[in-house]
């Protein structure tokens, strides 16, 4: 399967936030720590450069702790301020306030020093779609100012949200870039559901996921649909619709009603929680 997926509004949206980047002293990306690399827009970093970074690996709950810790020492060591997030529950939000003020720490330094106080700090929030951008500032302002909702593409403006006397965030559409070079970074993406299910062949997904769970997280499906993981990846598929009475008429196997409870367990958690790239790879 071709993993492919690029709104019209996203070349806007691309244009805007250049625009806009001269304004901004600190940029804000959120990536989903199950999969922080492939959740990562490469154009962010040319549209970002030379301004302070930060990274939050958000829904940090769904994902192994583990390879949290290690994805945060891999992006220190890039140089981000690193916040591991779980933006729904609020865990995290804390941190993000104090990390602002230390990366953009030399800024209200140059102010204080040219007589400018309390001039808020201007971040840009960024990330791919569904990556939970608007929970995030929801979350963060204490208030709804921003439109969410468990499916890519729902942010299609800009916003300014002015937090409080110290912060301001502009608020961006979700934007992925125009070709996968590596279509495993697509497969990711369609796992996690930043790309709509209904461009994508939700069994073949399925296929993927079992064949990646089966070799990483051995026991997993075993324990949530009392399968033989051991088999090819078809014959699991054929079990957890045997198991969960996935049938069409006729009595034949349901396997696209299977594969849609095995990724909709996997998106929200129920399956444990599970990383699906590690650092040690990208090294």
């Amino acid at each position: 399967m071709n993993y492919q997926w690029y709104p019209g509004h996203m070349t806007k949206a691309k244009r805007m936030m250049q625009e806009d980047m001269k304004l901004i002293d600190l940029v804000i990306e959120l990536v989903d720590a199950r999969v922080p690399m492939s959740s990562r827009n490469p154009d962010i970093d040319g549209l970002a450069k030379n301004k302070a970074r930060m990274l939050l690996l958000n829904k940090a709950d769904l994902a192994d702790d583990g390879q949290n810790v290690r994805w945060t020492e891999y992006f220190e060591k890039k140089g981000f301020f690193v916040v591991k997030l779980n933006s729904r529950s609020g865990a995290g939000i804390k941190a993000v306030h104090a990390m602002i003020q230390e990366a953009c720490k030399e800024k209200i330094e140059r102010d204080r020093k040219r007589g400018i106080l309390n001039r808020p700090v201007r971040a840009m929030v960024v990330g791919i779609p569904n990556v939970g951008k608007s929970t995030f500032i929801n979350t963060f302002a204490g208030k709804a100012c921003a439109k969410t909702g468990n499916k890519p593409g729902v942010t299609k403006g800009k916003q300014w949200i002015r937090l409080n006397k110290n912060v301001e965030l502009l608020d961006t559409p979700g934007i992925l870039w125009p070709k996968f070079e590596d279509q495993s970074v697509g497969l990711k993406l369609a796992m996690i559901g930043s790309i709509k299910d209904d461009i994508l062949n939700l069994e073949e997904l399925s296929l993927d996921l079992i064949r990646f769970l089966a070799a990483d997280y051995c026991g997993v499906l075993k324990e949530r649909y009392q399968c033989e993981e051991s088999k090819e990846a078809l014959e699991v598929l054929s079990e957890i619709a045997r198991n969960r009475a996935c049938r069409l008429k006729g009595d034949e196997l349901d396997l696209n009603k299977a594969a849609s409870i095995l990724i909709d367990d996997f998106r929200n958690g129920r399956l444990g929680k599970i990383t699906l790239e590690f650092p040690d790879i990208i090294e």
